[in-house]
């Protein structure tokens, strides 16, 4: 768990120009795999996940001047890759298309890609997580995996901590749902 202190000084290294490659190795070090998860857990896709992440480390390094320390710098950099990552999805869809709409796509590229080595369960958990409309799904997954409070969510998704809960608790009704009816065939 990093400080507001180490957070400054990442944050002072990123802004010095002499200083700036190491800092973004730093910050890459202390959360890389973290985002690279976050955003794997929304475009689905190994190879989408890594175009997202570079899409985010670039945006990382042209707007740290705009990042004055207003919360933990993980949450700065998680909105960052939380919108690059819907953005993403946004660019796969049809003009008034919504990126709901995506969930058979993301299922087969999930089965596909078949990343959790044949453990049925856990597929089934993720495509029950697929079926979940978009905003659901990431509420889920950053207060399931990445255990974060509600209050960390709604800094880095802008959406209240009332709708969060909300979108949570459907998240698992559906989820449950998913996994009952799918565990009896």
């Amino acid at each position: 768990m990093t400080t507001k202190t180490d957070d400054i000084a990442l944050q002072q290294m990123l802004h010095d120009p002499t200083q700036r490659d190491e800092g973004f190795r730093k910050l890459m070090r202390q959360y890389g795999h973290a985002l690279y998860w976050h955003i794997r857990r929304i475009v689905v896709g190994h190879d989408d996940a890594e175009d997202v992440m570079q899409e985010t480390c670039v945006r990382i390094l042209n707007s740290i001047g705009s990042y004055k320390g207003e919360g933990p710098l993980m949450m700065w950099i998680y909105r960052i890759a939380t919108n690059e990552a819907l953005q993403h999805l946004r660019r796969q869809t049809h003009l008034f298309q919504s990126i709901d709409s995506l969930s058979d796509a993301l299922s087969s590229k999930l089965q596909a890609e078949n990343p959790l080595d044949g453990n049925e369960v856990e597929m089934i958990f993720q495509q029950a997580l697929l079926t979940l409309p978009t905003q659901q799904r990431i509420a889920f997954n950053m207060r399931y995996y990445d255990e974060l409070s509600y209050e960390d969510i709604s800094r880095i998704t802008g959406k209240s901590v009332n709708t969060l809960k909300t979108n949570y608790h459907y998240a698992t009704q559906r989820i449950k749902s998913y996994l009952k009816e799918h565990s009896s065939r």
